[in-house]
């Protein structure tokens, strides 16, 4: 099937379109991606971006509290959102037939959403709920996304946490939330997607229709995420009462994607080299299927919520779970080892085919869902500008080199990372710190 031609205008009030048709396909995603995330987040006010991300779902101008979902349920849809490191992104699929319903929906909410007092002290409790759930009660909770960052990073957008401090949370007023909503929530900060069963005209025609009213708003400055790469090993251990083995999260930081996208893309596929292509993986061959094995887990990634996620810094991440017995250092060992070796002579062939393979295939299965690539559409074009990005990905992984590789294993240094101990603590413990700073 031919690579759909992908379409992007802009209305008077600042917001971006992306028009992606697919032929073939009997239903239409929707996405809206707000440039606003965790690091967008005001200091002591940590879990803001996600809090609202939930209020965004309590009603607007012309829809009550929740209906949003039956909406686009009745219509025999999905709904959702997710808040990430550096955007807010809401998203729908439904049958083509119910576009302009969610058109609607999302252009009411983008006007006007319901921001009351009782809302908020709502979404508040369900907000630290969640943390209890996701976080506090359970093994590994959070890990290491939640802490990891505060020992890489030293500014406050990068190095907080930011599903946010039971005390940040609780002092949120309306008046703070109406503030963000105006700063942040403006079209000329938003992205809207439609891809599927769409013809363009038509979709242009829905577009204006309901969003060319929406008023456009000033646009607060970017958030300065820059500070230098460590310049020495940071170590930290990190308790947790319900973790039933030690656990190891080493971070480096990455490439520019922006700057340097083929020295990332470098990166996402040495992160095959290392765990992602079964038992003949480095690390997992090292560590899981020796003689004595050392872990019994590993994995390695690239950004905290997934490759191409969030702007420059991001965070390469090697994660490990292990018997007690298996010291922190007998780990970075290993690694160091396989990197350094990496670094010297890069892969060898047979590696190199099967992890650039493995990674555009990979890239293929991540994007073939209509909801997942409509919402990658809409990252790559808030974050980079280049939504195209998407079609592109999978044939620029599989050109990765060698010497690509080489040079990004290289990066990897021991003088520049952080190195998080996660151990098991005898309970009762204090509550963890949800401050991430």
């Amino acid at each position: 099937m031919p690579t759909p031609i992908l379409q992007r205008f802009t209305l008077p009030n600042g917001l971006r379109v992306v028009l992606y048709p697919i032929s073939g396909v009997p239903a239409v995603g929707v996405s809206v991606h707000y440039d606003v995330g965790f690091r967008s987040e005001p200091q002591q006010r940590t879990g803001f971006a996600h809090l609202f991300e939930h209020l965004m779902f309590q009603g607007s101008e012309s829809v009550d509290r929740m209906e949003h979902f039956g909406h686009v349920q009745a219509a025999g849809g999905t709904a959702n959102g997710s808040t990430h490191q550096d955007y807010t992104d809401f998203y729908q699929v439904v049958p083509s037939a119910a576009l302009e319903r969610v058109l609607f929906l999302e252009a009411d909410r983008m006007r006007a959403p319901k921001l009351t007092a009782e809302n908020l002290r709502t979404q508040v409790n369900v907000v630290k709920e969640e943390i209890r759930l996701n976080v506090l009660n359970k093994p590994y909770g959070g890990f290491p996304w939640t802490v990891l960052p505060g020992l890489l990073f030293q500014t406050y957008p990068n190095a907080h946490n930011g599903y946010g401090d039971f005390t940040d949370l609780g002092r949120a007023t309306v008046d703070e939330c109406a503030a963000f909503f105006d700063a942040h929530y403006a079209p000329g900060n938003a992205v809207l997607t439609i891809a599927g069963d769409i013809d363009p005209g038509r979709a242009v025609d829905l577009v204006l229709r309901h969003f060319q009213d929406v008023p456009a708003r000033h646009l607060p400055p970017a958030v300065d995420l820059s500070e230098p790469a460590p310049d020495q090993e940071l170590r930290k251990e990190h308790l947790d009462p319900h973790a039933p083995m030690p656990a190891t999260a080493i971070g480096y930081r990455m490439p520019d994607p922006l700057a340097d996208l083929d020295a990332y893309l470098a990166h996402m596929v040495l992160c095959v080299v290392l765990t992602g292509s079964g038992e003949s993986s480095r690390l997992k061959r090292r560590l899981i299927h020796g003689a004595s094995p050392l872990v019994t887990d590993v994995s390695t990634g690239c950004g905290l919520f997934g490759a191409l996620d969030a702007r420059d810094p991001e965070t390469f991440l090697c994660v490990a779970t292990h018997p007690q017995e298996t010291s922190t250092d007998r780990l970075l060992d290993v690694l160091d080892s396989e990197l350094e070796d990496l670094a010297a002579r890069g892969p060898l062939e047979e590696e190199l085919v099967r992890a650039t393979a493995l990674s555009s295939v990979g890239m293929h299965r991540k994007h073939d869902m209509l909801l997942a690539r409509t919402r990658a559409l809409g990252a790559q074009e808030v974050l980079f500008g280049k939504a195209e990005l998407v079609d592109e990905l999978p044939g620029r992984l599989a050109a990765v080199t060698a010497e690509d590789i080489a040079l990004a294993a290289k990066s990897l240094r021991p003088y520049s990372r952080a190195v998080l101990s996660l151990r098991p603590a005898p309970s009762p413990v204090p509550r963890p710190s949800l401050s991430g700073s």
